[in-house]
């Protein structure tokens, strides 16, 4: 009885990119360290209110966890690309921010930071893990340009202290904001000034931004601290490019 050939199902695929990825990572560690040996300390951890003590079960991604207690939390202020971007595939430092926020945070405790704005719609908690020295997970993420600040409503505390860390990843072009010297990324944005979300005029009708604004390139929309929207960012940091 002959056998019909199997296609490789798409987890294994995914599966495997993790597993070189992560070969990588261990062998050699870029995109500019952030002092982790003070990050990561074995000072005594005191988590004064508001601050909540919590422990890391599981890293789901570069940006979303799930703590001990079941409770699922999505760092406010930042971005990072998708695990299963378009056609199954990671985007541009996906992996990287997911091994990464794996390596900081999985199994260890920390300070939970909860943002105004408590949960997301998809019942998240939204806030921002610490270590006993006063240093941020996204902190780290964002300074080794492993993940974009993004504002989102009641995050605006985390935007405006991540931001600066921004600027700076930017200056030494580590991992994802090396995308600003790309031909791609010297072309004009639209960026909406209500949701600090930029738009490529080329996927997106920007006539219905009521209030618009001009960036010149990928860098200064970045360095005023606006994200790409979504239905654009496959176009701006596509891997092709």
């Amino acid at each position: 009885m002959s056998r019909k050939s199997i296609p490789t199902p798409s987890f294994v695929i995914f599966g495997l990119y993790l597993f070189i990825f992560a070969a990588i990572l261990i062998g050699c560690r870029g995109f500019g360290s952030f002092k982790d040996r003070e990050a990561i300390s074995e000072e005594p951890l005191h988590c004064e209110a508001p601050l909540i003590k919590v422990k890391v079960k599981k890293v789901l991604d570069g940006d979303t966890l799930l703590l001990e207690n079941g409770e699922r939390v999505r760092y406010a202020g930042i971005n990072t690309m998708e695990l299963q971007g378009k056609g199954g595939q990671p985007e541009p430092f996906a992996v990287e921010a997911y091994l990464r926020n794996k390596e900081l945070a999985e199994g260890k405790t920390f300070c939970l930071k909860v943002a105004s704005r408590k949960r997301d719609s998809y019942g998240r908690l939204l806030g921002d893990l610490y270590f006993a020295n006063g240093t941020s997970l996204s902190e780290i993420l964002v300074s080794e340009g492993l993940a974009l600040v993004c504002y989102y409503e009641g995050s605006a505390e985390f935007w405006e202290r991540l931001l600066p860390l921004q600027v700076k990843a930017i200056e030494a072009r580590r991992g994802l904001f090396a995308f600003v010297d790309k031909p791609e990324a010297k072309s004009v944005l639209i960026g909406n000034k209500q949701s600090k979300r930029f738009h490529d005029p080329a996927c997106y009708d920007t006539k219905k931004i009521k209030r618009k604004i001009i960036f010149q390139n990928l860098e200064q929309a970045l360095r005023e601290g606006y994200c790409p929207s979504r239905e654009c960012i496959e176009k701006i940091f596509s891997s092709e490019n």
